[in-house]
């Protein structure tokens, strides 16, 4: 990923160093289950993890030659050793080091992920709490239906932000598996003590049946996670981008003294930090879509996935962890202006108030279909001729010989839209 989209903490995970630092890691942990379980001398084991080490500058001269990463970093590994580095490597293929390594940095990004997302429901939750009882209008297609509250527009994001981080927790769990099983996964070179000793020194869970490969769906879960989770933050980034239209503006992202929006238009706020959280959710879900396809291999393995996961992996990583920072600071730093949330309420003439009409009038003993023309007509006519709807129903005599003009009134209430709102935060926790 380019690094106007990287933060420092997961591009370290994702660097050179660190991935062959993770392979070796695997490779000095197979060598001492195999010491602990009598199959190779426990001071070759010792020496190994004293001295191995690696060159990345050695490595990728190396593969000038070899043009295998694998058998390059096992070169340049064995430059640091002395003959123990024949028990390097020994009875292993290249993905039970490979795909149990990338299981250590799929963890640790998981991790991090699982940070952002704890961040990010923090800030939520309390603009939620801070905005329970700031009226809005409630739209569907984009206009007006009846009133809700803006903290109850965020208290679903909280939820489903929620929902994002036991996914993750369980995509973490799904991709947390190492496999040492030798050549098409048979265990023929590497006895199944050794897979489960070596998993359970470096934290991982056993892959319990794999060809040559840790199977692929596992890695299309973690993926299709990050590219679900970047969708929520897309849908939050495109409400808030709706808000900030300029007829709109109820709410706004943050725009710091210095910044500005336009190189031909000085006067431009522009909602860019939304659009970008749109932008790169598109690229999740690309993603995503590559780690499907890597499901399907050849028979025991083949390297179709290889160079997709090279490039799938990290950036999935990387953009998802820079998303949740960068909606982080624009939760914390939203700017809601409740005065224009009334104003444009009473915008549409009253007419976020028709159920309530409809619904007295149906208590009142007529049919639901009379009911539900008598305030159309009058519902359309103020639409049509900019009046207010209270001032049409009080003129209208059939609405008028069922429903008293104190009753009417009493309607419009937007108190009422109110009265049951405390039960979602109750639920919730943000009482």
């Amino acid at each position: 990923m380019i690094p106007r989209y990287s933060r420092p903490e997961m591009t370290a995970i994702w660097s050179e160093q660190a991935k062959f630092e993770r392979w070796l890691e695997v490779e000095i942990a197979v060598c001492e289950a195999r010491a602990a379980a009598g199959d190779m001398p426990i001071e070759a084991a010792a020496l190994i993890r004293a001295n191995a080490t690696f060159d990345v500058d050695k490595v990728n001269e190396y593969i000038t030659i070899t043009h295998h990463d694998m058998t390059a970093f096992l070169q340049s590994v064995a430059d640091s050793l002395g003959e123990e580095s024949r028990f390097v490597h020994f009875g292993l293929t290249t993905s039970d080091v490979w795909d149990t390594a990338t299981a250590l940095q799929l963890r640790n990004a998981s991790d991090l992920l699982i940070e952002g997302t704890e961040g990010l429901i923090s800030a939520l939750e309390q603009l939620s709490r801070t905005h329970r009882n700031t009226l809005c209008p409630g739209r569907t297609h984009g206009v007006h239906a009846e009133p809700t509250t803006f903290g109850l527009k965020v208290a679903v994001w909280v939820a489903e932000m929620r929902r994002n981080r036991e996914r993750l927790q369980a995509a973490r769990e799904t991709i947390a598996v190492g496999a040492i099983s030798g050549a098409v996964g048979t265990h023929a070179s590497i006895p199944p003590a050794i897979e489960e000793i070596t998993c359970h020194a470096l934290g991982l869970g056993v892959e319990h049946a794999s060809t040559q490969v840790i199977q692929r769906d596992r890695h299309a879960q973690f993926v299709s996670t990050l590219a679900l989770t970047g969708a929520s933050l897309e849908k939050f980034a495109t409400e808030i981008r709706g808000l900030q239209r300029t007829e709109v503006l109820e709410a706004e992202e943050p725009f710091a003294a210095g910044q500005t929006g336009s190189s031909a238009m000085p006067h431009k706020r522009n909602p860019e930090k939304c659009e970008r959280i749109t932008g790169l959710a598109r690229l999740l879900r690309g993603y995503a879509n590559t780690a499907m396809e890597n499901v399907a291999l050849w028979h025991e393995r083949d390297i179709s996935h290889s160079s997709t996961e090279r490039i799938v992996f990290p950036d999935a990583c990387l953009v998802l962890d820079y998303m949740l920072a960068l909606f982080t600071d624009i939760t914390e730093g939203l700017v809601v202006y409740p005065e224009r949330m009334r104003e444009n309420l009473d915008r549409s003439y009253g007419l976020v108030f028709s159920q309530r009409v409809l619904l007295e009038l149906i208590e009142t003993g007529i049919s639901r279909q009379e009911a539900y023309d008598l305030v159309k007509r009058n519902a359309m006519t103020a639409w049509r001729e900019q009046k207010p709807f209270l001032s049409l129903l009080l003129n209208d005599a059939d609405v008028a010989s069922r429903l008293g003009e104190e009753q009417l009134r009493a309607l419009f209430d937007y108190e009422y839209y109110l009265r049951n709102a405390d039960s979602t935060f109750e639920r919730l926790g943000l009482a």
